[in-house]
């Protein structure tokens, strides 16, 4: 699932695929927007991705999409 985190005063937007769930990745969004400490996601590889809450510009959280195979049209 893609996650898409749009920082201020920065003219590109942080991409993530993360493993997680939209719902598990929406609450911890949600927390850290509430909170104190920052935005802080793990990667589908491991990598950890921190963003000040302050920063945060707008968070887009993908659907889950299946993979197609083949070359028809849906």
């Amino acid at each position: 699932m893609e996650v898409r985190i749009g920082v201020k005063q920065v003219s590109r937007e942080v991409v993530i695929e993360s493993a997680q769930t939209p719902a598990e990745v929406q609450e911890i969004i949600t927390t850290a927007l509430t909170g104190d400490g920052p935005l802080s996601l793990t990667d589908d590889k491991g990598r950890l991705v921190v963003i000040p809450t302050d920063a945060v510009g707008y968070v887009e959280i993908g659907v889950e999409e299946a993979g197609r195979v083949g070359f028809g049209s849906y």
